[in-house]
């Protein structure tokens, strides 16, 4: 793609990157096929292309965001489906990132939808602030039809769908300590808590922890870190993303000091990010090497987990697991067959659903924020899945099992939940 920015613009390292990404499009129209929102709605403006296209005009121009870019930057959820079909490799999830940057700093959003996302970008990666809201929200179901009748009234329905009955207890496993096996240690490695999935299903953690003591890996939860910044970084809250990301590589470089071999992440769309850190810090003097340093051992707990001997099972398996991909895991991180193989491994009859690479709508903050293309994309999941006749359903991202938890009555188990089960663990508490 021809571009046109001054050399002024060029200056900015964002804008040159943006540029560059920009040059490496060749407007086949590969990714439309793949977009989900193509796909739904096939509006030419709602596919990757089309958004480049909007995009560039935008950044070229020095034009702040108008409401029909802003429009089609939203509809996007960030599944990186375009980047895993484009021929090019167009590092699209850059740009549309420099986009939602661009259009938080120039574009004056309705008060009320400002007020939602600004409230929003504040309490879903604080835990205490979240759980409360939690609480409040389990209160307000009742009223989700009056809801619906407000400003934002559809999203606010939307968040109290999501909401569930009740909320699991204290877990050590969201707190900092070190967890050490009961056998000869092999290894020691990092475990994200984050924040949503610490208080919605902290069991993930604890199974986590359970199954890598078993293979003699020590587990340790850093004190300082938090949230890793992805709510709010696809959100265009760029200043409010990196101290997320600044808090994480400082409790992280701590523990690399004192040896150690992975930062493993359960909840994927949060392993994206952290592996991005590199880069989203590069220009940074004090934080750049460190963040590089923290990307390059950041691993999907699948992807470690399938470089340790395989362990004996230990219970009769062989349910039928219908596995979803994440958009995270499988276009995000490009890690498509190892949560299915450690399944595999574990006994289970491993089923994967039609149209596995489109998006089942969650995508972070986006089923709030645009609920009905969200509920459209998780109907059509759904429905996929439903005509392999699953027993369980199998998934590597918090935000997907509780999308999918709306439209179904099959248990909907994290991958390392089932592997914990199969090898000596507790029954998982959504079988």
């Amino acid at each position: 793609m021809q571009t046109n920015f001054s050399p002024a613009q060029l200056a900015d390292p964002h804008m040159k990157e943006s540029e560059q990404i920009l040059r490496t499009c060749v407007h086949c129209g590969f990714c439309t096929a793949t977009c989900p929102t193509y796909v739904l709605l096939g509006d030419e403006l709602d596919s990757p292309r089309g958004r480049i296209y909007l995009i560039k005009d935008m950044l070229e121009g020095g034009k702040p965001a108008t409401a029909e870019v802003v429009k089609h930057v939203d509809r996007c959820l960030s599944c990186l489906s375009c980047m895993t079909t484009c021929p090019s490799g167009v590092n699209y999830m850059h740009l549309v990132d420099h986009a939602r940057a661009h259009i938080d700093k120039t574009y004056r959003r309705p008060a009320s939808e400002a007020l939602l996302r600004t409230l929003m970008a504040k309490v879903l990666p604080n835990r205490r602030a979240f759980r409360w809201s939690m609480a409040l929200a389990r209160l307000g179901r009742p009223f989700a039809g009056l809801a619906a009748r407000l400003p934002q009234g559809k999203r606010l329905a939307a968040m109290l769908a999501l909401t569930p009955a009740s909320l699991p207890s204290a877990s050590s496993a969201t707190h900092p300590g070190s967890f050490a096996p009961k056998t000869a240690r092999k290894g020691r490695v990092a475990l994200l808590t984050g924040c949503a999935q610490a208080e919605l299903a902290p069991g993930i953690n604890e199974a986590a922890i359970r199954l890598l003591n078993r293979h003699g890996i020590e587990v340790v939860l850093p004190k300082g870190e938090g949230c890793c910044g992805a709510l709010v970084h696809h959100m265009g809250k760029e200043n409010d993303a990196l101290a997320y990301a600044k808090a994480n590589i400082d409790a992280w470089t701590a523990e690399m000091a004192k040896g150690l071999d992975a930062i493993l992440i359960t909840t994927s769309g949060c392993g994206t990010t952290i592996k991005d850190y590199g880069f989203m810090l590069r220009g940074d003097p004090a934080y750049a090497q460190k963040a590089a340093a923290v990307s390059a051992i950041a691993k999907d707990i699948s992807e470690y987990l399938e470089t340790l001997p395989a362990l004996p099972v230990t219970v009769e398996t062989g349910q039928n697991v219908t596995y979803h991909a994440a958009c995270s895991l499988q276009h995000g991180q490009q890690i498509k067959t190892a949560p299915k193989t450690l399944l595999k491994q574990a006994g289970f009859v491993v089923k994967e659903a039609a149209e596995a690479h489109l998006c089942c709508g969650s995508a972070g903050t986006y089923n709030m924020l645009q609920p009905e293309i969200s509920e459209r994309l998780r109907e059509r999941k759904l429905g996929n899945i439903a005509a392999t006749r699953p027993q369980i359903i199998a998934a590597g991202n918090i935000g997907c099992m509780t999308q999918l938890a709306q439209g179904t009555t099959t248990p909907i188990v994290h991958t390392v939940e089932l592997l914990d089960w199969a090898t000596g663990g507790p029954k998982p508490r959504g079988l």
